[in-house]
């Protein structure tokens, strides 16, 4: 009779060192990644051996003492890159890649945490079940690993996968033997038996890396499941679904590779084929609503892959979580407490009225864009553009404008319709009620009346409007005889307006950007970086941040201890968060320009404004992003993307779920001027 004390370990974390264990054999296929010509260098080798012994020894400290566990999994993740430096040098994609990779081991490294569950055990022997099953878990993407970072098959790299292998079944004769029911046992044992040898004997062969990625599916498939009573049960998914910022990011991530995948397609491009760089900037472009192109979005992609890129700015515009929730409602399902909870997080509404609210953004979005589609495919039918060209061009624009995409059909923007009014006004309509939240829309005409209205929407309204008519203005002044020179007096005022609306959120334009002067692209740099409203789909630090700093400002030089606005006070901690954004903006914005400064032989000026209109997710483009290297792309994709989640929400991943503790500290006078 077994009489172990069960352990208070939930499975899937036992399967961590049963993972762990097999992972150890990882730095030796570092070791020879980039080796065509022989074998990998001694120093090498001895990096992968500390970087394994760290990992096994990882492994067996991680339930019993967590920090030796966690600094030998920091010496392993060393080792790691030690061992595999010549190879992440030959390209700065693969540098870029495998420097990501050892970041995010490390950060998963420092979040983890294995908690003991009150009322949750797991017997010995389902432990020994739930780390072997983590164990095989763990041999495909180590026999993957020896395809794509070994193709000649080096001795080493076969003997790191059949070792990975051997770990892994052995930990399945170790559940076996443990098993109460010995009628079976015999069974049991005969499966890994057999994998072995099957593996061994395919090493001798230089067959390892298809035996042992069989082997463990296989094994994998015919486990069974762990029967110990489970109050409650904490999966790997879970480091991402307990923390929205990790969902938001997860979500969109997910979405940009999706986009990748499908623009891959031979049928996308028209040519068939595009780099894959070039195919994930567009995806990332598209999906965070950006509008920065590497290609001609009307010339190289086929009508199914303009569908595509139109697809992923409806979903991107949207949000995978605004449209996975609706459609729960819709087929009748409710969601969970855990799904309400980290949506009204994301939503910041309460959670009576999460349904509502999303059905209103849904509604909202697709009614304004079925009449903007309606108006733009007549402007373009008056242009002289047939029937479907026509349909097709105003759906696509007035989705692209609606999400403050600035994505066009036409190789030169809307440069082409500067004369048409009707065309231009349509489309900045639309960009303004898309960056602005539906809710904050649906306020817009008692606020027009002079009708109380919420502090919030209030202050997006007023800053919104005093923007548009500010860069209108500027606009006029700086480029009358400008890039305007050439229009009437009531196109000049035409153009300005569409400029200013445009400017801050989506990228499209009527006039050729890239010979404006420097003050007016100064100006713009400021408005790009503001950006639009919270809820709308716009990018950058948002019109409430700007306009909570310049209620503060203005209460600062008045003497003010308190920022009061419509009879309502701003807390601290608004403040505080709105001084954050603005922050983490200008370090993600200074990041990305020195990264391209390094790497890109262009003007200043140009990177200045690329990367501008990436953070902001404004798309505008002086003409420098075509003119990228891989390195630069990637450096803008990542602007793109964080300008899209927000930069503040990117640092919050770092954040962790501790109450905050009153202070009883003296206060601090400190000089400031």
């Amino acid at each position: 009779m077994n009489t172990s004390t069960p352990s208070r370990t939930s499975p899937t974390n036992v399967g961590i060192e049963g993972a762990l264990a097999t992972l150890a054999t990882l730095p030796f296929l570092l070791a020879t990644a980039g080796t065509p010509g022989g074998g990998p260098t001694a120093w090498r080798v001895i990096a992968a051996a500390v970087a394994s012994l760290a990992c096994l020894g990882a492994s067996l400290l991680l339930f019993r003492r967590m920090l030796p566990a966690k600094i030998l999994g920091y010496a392993a993740i060393a080792g790691c890159g030690i061992a595999g430096f010549p190879y992440l040098a030959t390209d700065p994609r693969i540098a870029l890649f495998g420097g990501v990779a050892l970041i995010q081991a490390g950060y998963f490294l420092l979040e983890v945490r294995l908690r003991q569950r009150p009322g949750f055990a797991i017997s010995p022997r389902d432990r020994s079940l739930e780390r072997a099953r983590g164990a095989l878990w763990a041999v495909p993407p180590i026999a993957l690993a020896g395809f794509v970072l070994d193709p000649v098959g080096h001795a080493l790299t076969e003997g790191a996968v059949a070792a990975a292998m051997l770990i892994s079944q052995g930990m399945v004769v170790h559940w076996t033997v443990r098993r109460q029911t010995p009628a079976s046992t015999p069974a049991w044992i005969l499966l890994p038996i057999v994998a072995m040898i099957a593996g061994i004997s395919a090493f001798l062969k230089g067959q390892t890396l298809p035996a042992a990625l069989s082997a463990s599916l296989l094994t994998i498939a015919v486990l069974p499941r762990t029967r110990s009573p489970i109050a409650y049960q904490e999966h790997w998914w879970e480091v991402f679904l307990n923390h929205p910022a990790r969902v938001l990011i997860s979500t969109f991530l997910g979405l940009c590779v999706f986009g990748t995948l499908l623009l891959q397609l031979p049928w996308a491009s028209a040519r068939g084929d595009i780099a894959l760089v070039d195919a994930a900037f567009t995806s990332v472009s598209a999906v965070c609503v950006t509008g920065l192109t590497v290609l001609d979005t009307p010339t190289d992609f086929t009508l199914l892959g303009q569908w595509f890129i139109l697809v992923l700015i409806q979903l991107g515009g949207f949000g995978i979580m605004t449209i996975s929730t609706v459609a729960l409602h819709v087929i009748g399902r409710r969601m969970s407490l855990r799904q309400e909870r980290l949506l009204t997080t994301l939503t910041e509404t309460n959670r009576s009225d999460l349904i509502g609210s999303l059905l209103l953004i849904v509604r909202f979005t697709l009614l304004t864009e079925f009449f903007g589609a309606v108006l733009l495919t007549a402007c373009f039918l008056a242009a002289g553009e047939p029937l479907p060209p026509a349909l097709w061009k105003g759906v696509f624009t007035a989705i692209s404008a609606f999400c403050n995409a600035g994505f066009a059909l036409q190789s030169t923007n809307l440069v082409p319709y500067q004369n048409n009014p009707l065309l231009l006004h349509t489309v900045a309509a639309l960009i303004i009620l898309g960056g602005l939240a539906p809710a904050t829309c649906m306020m817009l005409p008692d606020w027009l009346r002079g009708r109380a209205i919420a502090l919030a929407p209030r202050i997006a309204l007023v800053t919104s409007a005093a923007l548009l008519l500010a860069g209108m203005l500027f606009f006029l002044v700086f480029e009358w005889n400008g890039v305007l020179a050439s229009l009437t007096f009531a196109g000049k005022l035409h153009n300005a307006w569409f400029q200013s609306v445009t400017l801050r959120t989506a990228g499209f334009n009527s006039v050729d950007i890239s010979s404006v002067l420097g003050p007016t692209l100064l100006i713009m740099l400021a408005f790009m970086f503001i950006g639009g409203s919270p809820g709308g789909t716009a990018g950058g630090v948002k019109t409430t941040t700007v306009g909570v700093l310049a209620m503060t400002f203005w209460a600062s030089i008045t003497g003010r201890n308190e920022v009061v606005a419509g009879n309502r006070r701003i807390p601290q901690n608004t403040i505080n968060r709105a001084i954050t954004v603005v922050g983490s903006g200008i370090l993600v914005w200074f990041t990305a320009l020195l990264a391209l400064q390094i790497t890109q032989q262009l003007p200043a000026r140009e990177l200045a404004f690329e990367v501008t209109s990436a953070l902001g997710t404004v798309g505008l483009s002086l003409g420098a992003t075509p003119h990228l290297d891989g390195i630069g792309k990637i450096v803008i994709i990542l602007t793109m993307f964080i300008g899209r989640v927000g930069p503040m929400t990117l640092f919050t991943l770092l954040s962790l779920d501790i109450a905050p503790a009153g202070s009883r500290c003296p206060d601090a006078r400190i000089p400031l001027n």
